[in-house]
């Protein structure tokens, strides 16, 4: 496989992350209640596990 060909492949993915990543911090920002834990702590989860935090912020932690 070239170089091209792994960034085509990527690319995708990266988007969907980086979407992701800003819907989540757009909603935590821009909300008050969580259903678990804060702001602080839901900022570091998005941030520090890539992907994955965001689905567990919309998953488990968004207010309703």
């Amino acid at each position: 496989m070239t170089e091209t060909e792994i960034l085509t492949m990527l690319a995708p993915l990266l988007i969907l992350q980086i979407a992701l990543t800003i819907a989540a911090l757009i909603h935590i920002f821009s909300h008050d209640k969580y259903k678990v834990g804060n702001r602080v702590l839901w900022v570091l989860v998005v941030l520090l596990i890539n992907t994955i935090g965001p689905i567990l912020y919309f998953a488990l932690g968004r207010g309703e």
